[in-house]
């Protein structure tokens, strides 16, 4: 479980604030200064200037007040049709400027979390980091994969759409707020006079008092606002994580609906699915009671300051010092300083959400970052370099073998297969051939060594993966089916014993669910059929197909690397299997002393 990153107690407010905008600034820099930074500098150029726009909007309005509100009280219908038309292309303008502001805001932010995307994914698809991420949330040796984010989906979905949203609004939120403080609080000042009082004899007089009071009414609001709010940041961090993690399930009950139908377990993952949902209402109700203890100060705080100018200046207007259209407008000054001084009040739950998105992807982020450089072992392939052997053959050299938990399962491994050769590895349930053979691909983050390898491979795993649409893409994957002919596509379906499916190839549909586990495994072995490797690893590809049929394909598949002049790697544990096959690695239990469980014994067959 993801837990926001920690902060000490004795850290203070200016000090986490600074944390913040540091980790903010290292996750929008890169965006500013890509390829498309012209065209994000120029977006935020022309919002800035918008923003800026409607603050000199605001002004032009509060000395529209004073005006207008003069004229009424002064009953002078001359200025007060004059006003009343310069309302109109005051009012134009401000709706033209707003407009503008909210579509280049959004067209900006679209880019931008566009950009971010794109550039997540590539990262999180590059080096197997996806697959690493999930190995590490299991825990392992690997210091790259310690304290692995969770839901990578939702971080990028989710998170990045909320943190290029939310750092728009509220930069630009702070900057209408900075400038209209500039812009009014000169003129609160000039209009809201000094405030005298006598103490102990003396008489003192406080220039621009309702100013200074602004500013003493707003400093404490958001320090009690910081105060009464601060829960509600690991509680945001938190409900993005349970929600993730509810939706998450209910797509693998999607994925695996045949199975827990079969095994009648409907039950189970309700009741799953209802733990996940609890707690999801359980963390909201914590952070919907944190909301509600902020929202009972912010509403107590902002209908206080409806009143409060008009409490302080009402003395002056009723003894004559002010007219009314004066008094509105040192009311729509203060509003307007007030609600600039107020920013951080109003704007504490974005927020509170805004710092968890952050903390997500700045971690998310660290992960890819320590995930960009490979663990596996040394990959040659072709007999490049200088220790590998010649082209057409594996060879490990030193190949040491881990678990997750940093278990040894192999140590100090040298294996050979050469070109003609058909080698089956077998060994006990669970003694890692599997394992073996993730580090053979060069994917397996807890292994060393050197692996060197034919290029024109392939790998067939336990689960072959299909994506979902035509059949074609399915069987053509993860090349682009228009690389192939129809008449290829058919003959491979044929090799595999699957006819059937031979007028299905532009057919849409989820193959990896629609598809028995047989046809599964048939329809991975049309994909070597299709693309005729000269060296093919098979993990348990037949395991799911009859005897007779496994027979067939299997002498099909040494057919076509006989031809091919490559060579056969596989895992199978079924008797008749070794007649495809010229020699056998068995994983055995290692002799006593040794720093690993196992140990690769070769044997050859005698056919």
């Amino acid at each position: 479980m993801q837990t926001p990153p920690p902060t000490s107690p004795n850290t203070g407010t200016w000090s986490r604030a600074a944390q913040q905008v540091q980790r903010v600034w290292a996750l929008s820099k890169p965006y500013y200064f890509s390829d498309e930074k012209w065209a994000a500098r120029g977006l935020l150029a022309a919002i800035v200037a918008l923003n800026l726009a409607l603050v000199y909007m605001t002004v032009l309005f509060n000395d529209w007040n004073r005006l207008f509100y003069d004229a009424l009280q002064d009953k002078n219908q001359a200025v007060f049709w004059t006003q009343l038309g310069r309302f109109s292309y005051l009012a134009f303008a401000f709706i033209v400027i707003a407009v503008y502001k909210f579509y280049l805001t959004q067209l900006l932010e679209m880019r931008w979390r566009s950009w971010m995307t794109r550039t997540t994914l590539q990262r999180w698809l590059s080096h197997q980091a996806f697959y690493r991420m999930e190995l590490g949330r299991f825990g392992g040796s690997d210091p790259a994969l310690g304290g692995t984010p969770d839901n990578p989906d939702q971080r990028i979905a989710e998170d990045i759409n909320q943190f290029t949203s939310l750092n728009l609004s509220l930069s630009m939120g702070l900057l209408n707020s900075v400038v209209t403080l500039a812009s009014f609080i000169g003129i609160l000042w000039a209009l809201s006079g000094g405030f005298a009082f006598t103490l102990g004899g003396s008489e003192y007089n406080i220039p621009g008092f309702m100013v200074w009071m602004a500013v003493l009414y707003c400093a404490a609001g958001s320090w009690i606002t910081q105060r009464i709010g601060r829960p509600q940041i690991p509680l945001n961090f938190a409900q993005q994580r349970v929600e993730a993690d509810f939706r998450h399930h209910m797509v693998r009950v999607r994925e695996y609906s045949e199975s827990i139908a079969l095994d009648r377990g409907e039950g189970v993952e309700r009741a799953q699915l209802e733990s996940r949902f609890g707690a999801v209402l359980d963390n909201y109700l914590r952070l919907i009671k944190a909301q509600k203890n902020l929202v009972w100060f912010t509403s107590f705080f902002g209908q206080a300051a409806v009143v409060f100018p008009f409490v302080v200046a009402a003395p002056r207007f009723f003894s004559g010092a002010i007219q009314l259209g004066e008094l509105m407008q040192i009311a729509g000054a203060f509003d307007k300083v007030q609600g600039a001084l107020s920013w951080f009040v109003d704007s504490y739950p974005n927020l509170a959400t805004w710092r968890a998105t952050t903390d997500r992807l700045t971690s998310f982020e660290a992960s890819l970052a320590q995930l960009q450089t490979p663990t596996s072992p040394v990959i040659a392939e072709d007999g490049a370099g200088a220790s590998a052997p010649a082209p057409n053959a594996l060879r490990t050299q030193n190949l040491q073998v881990a678990l997750p938990s940093g278990v040894t399962l192999l140590a100090h491994t040298a294996l050979h297969a050469h070109a003609g050769e058909r080698v089956l590895l077998q060994g006990p349930s669970g003694a890692g051939k599997s394992t073996l053979f993730r580090a053979l691909a060069g994917i397996w983050p807890f292994a060393s060594g050197q692996v060197a390898r034919p290029t024109d491979a392939m790998f067939i795993p336990q689960r072959p993966y299909f994506p979902n649409g035509p059949l074609r893409d399915a069987l053509a994957y993860p090349e682009l089916p228009t690389r192939y002919s129809e008449a290829q596509m058919r003959q491979a379906l044929a090799d595999a014993l699957l006819p059937e499916l031979a007028d299905q190839l532009d057919q849409w549909n989820t193959w990896g669910q629609k598809l028995s586990g047989g046809e599964q495994q048939r329809l991975a072995l049309a994909r070597v059929f299709l693309k005729q490797p000269q060296w093919v690893f098979a993990d348990e590809a037949t395991s799911a197909l009859d005897a007779p049929t496994e027979a067939t394909l299997y002498q099909r598949l040494v057919d076509m690397l006989a031809a091919r002049g490559g060579g056969l790697v596989s895992i199978a544990h079924r008797p008749g299997v070794a007649a495809f096959h010229t020699k056998v690695w068995v994983m055995e239990p290692a002799a006593g002393g040794a720093d690993a469980r196992f140990e690769v014994v070769e044997k050859v067959l005698s056919l």
